[in-house]
C-alpha cells in the first residue's frame, strides 16, 4: 500500500526548491509512523510504501537463501542480514535479505535508524504478489538500488513465467540502472560473479524446481 507520495514539480526551478523540502517531510512522516505487527514501511522513489510480512512460500525461499549464505560466508568478514533498514540519504528499504560486513555496528547510520547502503554488497528481494508490489520490486527498487550503487541485486520471482531468478550487476548510479542482467528459470543455477558471495550458486536447492502451470 502506498500511503504518501511527493508530487513531481512542474518546472526545473520548482524541482530545485521543493524536492529537498518534500523529501524532508516524507522522511519525518516515515519516522513518525507506528505500524501494527507484521507490517513495515519503506521509502522507495519518493513514496512511503507499507507492506505486510511475506506469505509462507516467500519466507521459505528467502530462509533457504539465507541458510545457504550463512554456511557460505562462515569465517568471512561478511554476513547475511534480514529485517533491518538500509538507508541511502532520505531513502529507506527493508530488503528481504542483504549482505554486509559482519561487524554491522560499524555500518549503522549516525541516527541509528539503519545500515548505510554503501556498506551493502548484495540485496535480494522475493517478488510479492499484486501489480503494485511486482512493479516495486522489479522496477522501482531496481532503479533505487542502482542509484545507491549496490553492486548486486538479486530478484527471485514466482510470478515471472514459471519462476525466474534475475541477477543485476554493474550499477550506474547517475543513470539509475544496472548495466548487466542475467536471468534464469527456476531449476537453473545462477552464480554470483563478485563480492563477498563470489561463486555462490542460487539454484534449485534454494528456489525449488521450475513451477508447473496450474
Amino acid at each position: 500500500m502506498t500511503v504518501l507520495a511527493r508530487e513531481a514539480p512542474e518546472t526545473a526551478s520548482e524541482a530545485q526548491m521543493s524536492l529537498p523540502v518534500l523529501d524532508e517531510v516524507l522522511w519525518e512522516a516515515w519516522k513518525a509512523m507506528k505500524l501494527p505487527e507484521g507490517f513495515h514501511a519503506e521509502i522507495v522513489e519518493g513514496f512511503i510504501e507499507v507492506s505486510p510480512t511475506g506469505r509462507s512460500s516467500h519466507g521459505m525461499i528467502i530462509n533457504q537463501l539465507r541458510e545457504h549464505l550463512v554456511a557460505y560466508l562462515a569465517g568471512s568478514d561478511h554476513a547475511s542480514f534480514q529485517e533491518m533498514n538500509v538507508m541511502h540519504g532520505l531513502t529507506v528499504w527493508i530488503p528481504d535479505l542483504y549482505i554486509a560486513p559482519r561487524d554491522i555496528a560499524s555500518c549503522v547510520t549516525p541516527d541509528g535508524l539503519g545500515v548505510e547502503a554503501s556498506a551493502v554488497a548484495l540485496v535480494a528481494e522475493m517478488v510479492s504478489p499484486g501489480h503494485r508490489d511486482r512493479t516495486r520490486d522489479r522496477v522501482r527498487k531496481r532503479r533505487d538500488y542502482a542509484r545507491a550503487g549496490i553492486p548486486i541485486y538479486v530478484i527471485i520471482d514466482d510470478y515471472d513465467e514459471l519462476g525466474t531468478v534475475t541477477m543485476l550487476s554493474d550499477p550506474r548510479p547517475d543513470e539509475a540502472r544496472y548495466a548487466a542482467e542475467h536471468r534464469v528459470p527456476y531449476g537453473t543455477s545462477l552464480t554470483i560473479p563478485e563480492g563477498p558471495a563470489k561463486d555462490f550458486v542460487i539454484g534449485e536447492s534454494i528456489t525449488g524446481p521450475l513451477r508447473t502451470r496450474s
